[in-house]
This record gives structure tokens, sequence and C-alpha cells, in this order.
């Protein structure tokens, strides 16, 4: 990432025009100038010239959800994103958190980007859940007043089923027209598997040979957005030696896909990696991103129902994807697309910011939910794993019966003919 040198001069393009205030969810939420993007580099500022890292003031930089809607909105070009990416970093080396607080971050960053921890979960969580042992716990809030971030962590799971296990190499069907590296991820891995598994099945019926590395592990994501860089460049690391022999690596998640197309400027100042982590960078694309490049092949079958489509932020603002699936949905014979009110608004998950911020999550989660349920819509199509689990969750406490379903997942249905009912029943 940018050095402390960066710093001076990457404040100095806010204006403080304010049109960031609008698109900014905290902002909205509260009216907070200090929980706006200017407030927050008001405060960077204040920071670079010597004053140290207060409590408040980390308090509001923790607020930040990182979802780049005020880098869309701004028309300065200010990079907040790079601006809160190395604050956070500071706030890491600098700021000594409180006990409880350092232990809560401490066990999500020991668990979330390790899918063999992840994996030894599934058994006793899909347990808990068959046995309505987590109803039970809900109902007597004993998480709640134990650690509100373990009863969100509790909340977001979604239901567990049997996880398919995905080969090392899926073959391209009907002529083969390219060889793709396919990143499983971590939480996509473990509690959404039957993405991956689709993921692999539209990437071949499209014509693809798709390689999926045994041995990959986290790509750093999570890391990176809480300012933990040394963990992140490990992460990164390992991801660029599993996947740089590759023609192109195919993303499913947009934090993920977000995190290694970053890859460039975390790694820029390590002569051992640069040029790699560059080169991967440059071949990362989101799986809707790769596929309209690639063009359609296989037939779409029609597919009877209609969706609302949600922009997931490290897809729509940090990707600057938008209408790539937007356009692959667009294709499924009599299949409609509905937009949700204030797309620019993030749902509230942002990476772990829901089980660090559970209290503002929930409020911008039932703000999205209340939209969702407002479009008519049967089913929800997202691109992230920690959209899915967020709006899930919200739409559940509205008690709104709209399904959730990544877009690979809807392709696949059609590719493969499997009809309303199934894509429903499927979705999670």
């Amino acid at each position: 990432m940018s050095t402390g040198d960066d710093l001076p001069n990457l404040l100095g393009d806010c204006v403080h025009c304010g049109f960031c205030l609008p698109t900014c969810p905290t902002y909205v939420l509260w009216g907070e100038e200090m929980d706006s993007p200017r407030g927050r580099i008001h405060l960077m500022q204040q920071h670079a010239e010597g004053s140290p890292l207060s409590g408040p003031m980390v308090e509001h930089f923790d607020r930040c959800l990182g979802c780049m809607a005020c880098v869309t909105a701004c028309p300065s070009g200010v990079q907040y994103d790079r601006l809160i990416e190395m604050t956070r970093a500071d706030v890491e080396r600098e700021h000594p958190r409180p006990l409880r607080e350092r232990a809560v971050r401490e066990a999500i960053f020991r668990l979330f980007p390790y899918r063999r921890r992840l994996r030894a979960l599934r058994g006793p969580l899909r347990a808990y859940q068959r046995t309505g042992l987590d109803r039970l716990v809900r109902r007597t809030g004993v998480l709640e007043r134990i650690s509100p971030s373990l009863a969100a962590m509790e909340r977001l799971a979604p239901p567990l089923g049997r996880a398919p296990r995905l080969p090392t190499r899926v073959a391209a069907r009907g002529g083969h027209r390219a060889t793709v590296g396919m990143l499983t991820g971590c939480v996509q891995g473990e509690f959404f598997p039957g993405v991956n598994a689709a993921t692999a099945r539209v990437l071949a019926l499209e014509g693809c040979d798709v390689l999926i590395p045994k041995g990959q592990g986290c790509c750093g994501a999570l890391s990176l957005h809480a300012g933990r860089e040394d963990e992140a460049r490990a992460f990164a690391r390992r991801t660029v030696e599993t996947f740089e022999h590759t023609d192109a690596i195919v993303v499913n998640a947009a934090g993920c896909g977000s995190a290694m197309k970053d890859y460039e400027k975390l790694l820029a100042d390590d002569p051992a990696w640069s040029r790699r982590a560059a080169a991967l960078s440059a071949k990362t694309r989101d799986l809707t991103e790769f596929l309209v490049e690639l063009g359609p092949r296989a037939a779409r079958a029609p597919l009877p129902v209609t969706v609302a489509y949600h922009d997931a932020c490290h897809l729509s603002h940090a990707q600057g994807i938008r209408s790539q699936p937007r356009a692959l949905l667009a294709g499924i014979p009599e299949l409609t697309v509905r937009e949700i009110a204030d797309p620019e608004i993030c749902c509230g998950s942002a990476g772990t910011y829901n089980l660090l911020q559970p209290e503002a999550a929930a409020e911008l989660g039932d703000r999205k939910a209340v939209n969702v349920d407002a479009t008519g819509a049967e089913l929800l199509v997202a691109a992230n794993p920690g959209c899915s689990m967020q709006i899930a969750t919200a739409l559940r406490r509205r008690g709104a019966d709209i399904a959730v379903a990544h877009t690979a997942q809807v392709l696949d249905a059609s590719l493969r003919a499997l009809g309303r009912d199934a894509l429903v029943e499927h979705a999670s």
C-alpha cells in the first residue's frame, strides 16, 4: 500500500464539498460530521500533524465501513480507500485497544481466514442448527449478554447443508475457449460451497477448463481492510504463488476480487514480489466481468423468476462492476430484474463490520431489507458471501420470504435448465 509519505498529498485532495455525505452509510444513520468521510479526513489530518490517536478518534475510524461509496461520489478524486486503509494500519500499530476488544478481534482473525478452522466449525454448527438449539439460544438472549459480536456471528450463520467438495480440475464442455484458475475463498468455500460448485459448472459450460488449486488459502481481504497489513501481505504472497501460472483468475466474492486487484499496491515496496503481484492483479477478474469479456456461448433456458439485484460495495464501488451482472441476468429468458432503492448505501456487512459494529450493521441491514422487500422480488441476487448473510438475516428479522442466491447460481440454473423451483430451493 501507499507509504506514510503519500498521506499529506492524499489528504489535500479533499475540498470538503460534501458530495460524499448522502452516500456515506454512517452519516445517513447518525448525521454526525465526524462519522462522514470528510469528517474522518479532518481527523486524519490532525493525526498527520502530530495529534495522537485518541479513543474517540479511533472510534470514528472504526465506525467507517470502508464501503467506498464516497470514492464513487467524490468529484475531486479523493482516494479515501487508500486513506482509510493507511489510517487503520496506523491504528493497529499505535493504538492500545481494551483487552476485551483485542480478544474479540483476535478471535475473528484467527478463525475466518483459515479454511480448516472454519471446516472444523461446520459440523458442530450444523448440529446446532438441526437440533433447533439455535432458536432456543436466540430466545434467551444469552449470547447478547456474553458478547454482542458473538451473538452477531451466531445470527449471521447461514443454514448449513452438506458441503460438496470440488475436484482440482473441471473440464470445459463443448470445446475449449479458456483456462482459468478459480478462487474458492474462506467463507464462500465453507459456508456457501454451492456457489463455488455453480461457478465451476458455469465456467465449464461456457468452454473453460477450470483449475481449482487444492493448496489455496485466504486472499487476505479481511486483514487488508482491517489494517492488518503484514498479515494481508503474507496471505497475498501465498495467493500469488498459488495462481501466478494460470492465464486468468476468476473470483466470485466481491471483497476477495477487490483485494486481489490491490496486490499491486499492497506489495509495491517488496522488490521480490512487486512484479509478480502486479501480474496477478492484472489478470484477476470477477466472475461476471470475465463472462461478459468471454461472451456467451451456452444456451440459456427460460427462468421465470423476478429477482432484485444487490450491488456489493466491493464490486460496484471498489471494482466499478455494475453493468456486467445485470447484462448476464438480462440474457436469461423470462427472468425479470428489479432495482433496489438506494443501491449505493452499504448493507452493513463490510467484511468484519457486522461482527465488530453489530448495532450499526443491523440498522443498515434493516434499511436494505426494507428496500429489497419493496421490489416485490422472489429472489435477491448478491455477489458477496458477507452481503448474502447480512441481508438474509435482516430479511428473516422482517419476516420477508425472499431467498438469496449468487449470480453464478442463477446462471447455473438457466444453463442446466433446472427451472425456477430448483433455483429458489437451492438458494439460501
